[in-house]
């Protein structure tokens, strides 16, 4: 296990510019740097000497989530909603059964605080950081490794996840951040019992100002806009952009054709979205026996400009070949 009370800094150049298919403008040398803080409990990626994207997995924390932010600096998500204070920017969970145990909802893990009156008081239930792997660091890419555990009443395992984080530098602020979720029953037979509306994987959360609400556009993979045209639909990726103090970016989610044939939606014009579960266990009740594990990989493309200026269709071929 990676541990230290410092921040660990890693370090590459790249010595040709980040040009053509893979987009953005030519930026000479990038500089691609992994910073982790155990006393913080936060993992940073800086890219050309800018913050890309932050993972936070305090020990303090209900569960662990992504701060994404844009190519110019802004805050992309929300960590702390209202009214929905338990979204968490960018965030992967889910609720379930372990066999012989109670219902357990980690998407709602905020509320199950031992004493709910004392907002300091450790979480009943919680998705925590057991490793992370030191980052990988080749050409313009970085890639983290991290082992989590899903605990129900802090000392009942539930689930085991292995997630991977692989970082791609695009040039001018613009990168792409693969993510791979993978969920294993090790403990005995698991349950998922979330209905067909309160559940993504993973779920994103937009800042306020990047909405629909104040003039964002919603676009998926089939020409599909906003709420009323996306959700519950089925796309292989949803855009979400807008122009905020006067510069237009976006983040979209790709998700990878390993995960199987195009999903359904959640999305929200007030700034909520992800893709469903694969088709057949989309919105239905389903049991992972013992051993077995459950996959989904997607990537967070962060970009300049609305869906065409940021070619997400473009870019979301280049990684479903992985030629990004």
């Amino acid at each position: 296990m990676w541990r230290m009370a410092a921040v660990l800094v890693a370090l590459v150049w790249l010595a040709s510019p980040v040009v053509g298919a893979l987009g953005g403008t030519p930026t000479g040398s990038v500089q691609v740097r992994v910073d982790r803080d155990d006393t913080k409990g936060q993992l940073r990626v800086v890219i050309g000497g800018k913050e890309a994207f932050s993972f936070h997995y305090g020990a303090d924390l209900d569960l662990p989530y992504i701060v994404p932010r844009s190519p110019s600096g802004k805050a992309m998500t929300v960590v702390r909603a209202n009214p929905y204070p338990h979204h968490r920017s960018i965030w992967f969970a889910d609720t379930v059964q372990l066999a012989g145990q109670r219902r357990v909802s980690f998407y709602n893990a905020l509320y199950s605080r031992v004493d709910k009156n004392d907002k300091t008081s450790p979480f009943r239930d919680r998705i925590r950081l057991v490793s992370m792997d030191p980052p990988h660091i080749e050409g313009r890419q970085a890639t983290v490794n991290a082992r989590l555990l899903w605990e129900m009443d802090r000392k009942t395992p539930v689930l085991d996840e292995a997630r991977r984080l692989r970082v791609v530098a695009l040039g001018a602020g613009e990168y792409l951040l693969d993510l791979v979720f993978k969920v294993t029953a090790s403990y005995g037979d698991v349950t998922f019992t979330s209905d067909t509306v309160h559940y993504a994987w993973p779920y994103v959360r937009m800042a306020p100002a990047f909405s629909v609400d104040k003039g964002g556009t919603m676009t998926n993979s089939e020409g599909g806009v906003n709420q009323k045209g996306t959700c519950n639909k089925e796309a292989r990726w949803v855009d979400y952009a807008n122009s905020v103090e006067g510069t237009t970016e976006g983040l979209a989610v790709l998700v990878h054709p390993a995960s199987g044939p195009p999903p359904k939606w959640l999305t929200r014009d007030y700034g909520t979205f992800g893709p469903r579960r694969e088709r057949a266990r989309s919105g239905t009740k389903f049991t992972l026996a013992r051993g077995e594990s459950l996959t989904q990989r997607v990537a967070i493309l962060v970009h300049s400009g609305d869906v065409k200026a940021g070619r997400v269709e473009q870019r979301y071929r280049q990684y479903a070949q992985s030629g990004l």
